[in-house]
């Protein structure tokens, strides 16, 4: 893992420090990641009450964001160095795009308390599993590459979401031809969209992630 620039700024036990900071956004990633996994098994398996439980992971994820952006903007009015600033900044224009991504994973989880996965066609669950799958390894690449202040994630994940964005067409033909009663189909297209946004998210953050690494690697 390449060293943080924030350890040369973070005012050590100061709990408004950039470590802390930094750890907790680490912390966001991760919760994202594993919400959006656990809701892929839950819609595949039919599993109602393993996705009644994200909820709760939901609600961890939003109480953290506003913990981190009231410390991130708490610490901003300070008026620290060039480089904490743009870190800190950085961290403010990524926390909005990790929340929205969290809810987009209780948005799939929903549909599996409502039984989607067990409605679905046999070829629409071939692709929302391969578009689940994609999507859970974009955002556990771009939790490391923020981790790693990896710079070159950014092109890996945009060759991921290529893929992503074809099975997104691809199921999108499926539901048009007619093979699903109307209802499931519409739900099938709702879920199809939120992993495709999952997708572009990830894509968009690993672009910032890039731009803070080179800007303090």
């Amino acid at each position: 893992m390449a060293p943080s620039p924030l350890t040369l700024h973070a005012d050590g036990d100061d709990d408004d420090g950039l470590d802390l900071i930094d750890r907790q956004v680490i912390q966001l990633f991760a919760l994202v990641a594993e919400a959006l996994a656990g809701a892929t098994h839950a819609l595949l398996a039919g599993d109602r009450d393993a996705a009644r439980q994200l909820a709760a992971s939901d609600e961890a994820i939003d109480h953290l964001y506003r913990d981190v952006e009231a410390t991130a903007t708490r610490r901003a009015e300070t008026l620290g160095s060039a480089e904490e600033m743009h870190y800190l900044v950085a961290v403010l224009r990524m926390l909005p795009e990790i929340e929205r991504s969290g809810d987009l994973a209780e948005h799939v989880a929903s549909r599996a308390v409502r039984g989607l996965g067990v409605e679905l066609s046999h070829r629409s669950r071939g692709m929302i599993e391969q578009m689940g799958e994609i999507a859970c390894a974009m955002w556990r690449r771009t939790a490391d590459a923020y981790a790693d202040r990896d710079a070159c994630a950014a092109d890996d994940l945009e060759r991921l979401d290529d893929d992503l964005d074809e099975l997104h067409v691809l199921l999108t033909a499926e539901i048009a031809s007619g093979s699903m009663p109307i209802p499931i189909a519409i739900e099938a297209a709702l879920v199809a969209r939120f992993y495709e946004r999952l997708g572009d998210h990830a894509v968009n953050l690993s672009r910032r992630i890039a731009a803070l690494a080179l800007r303090t690697g």
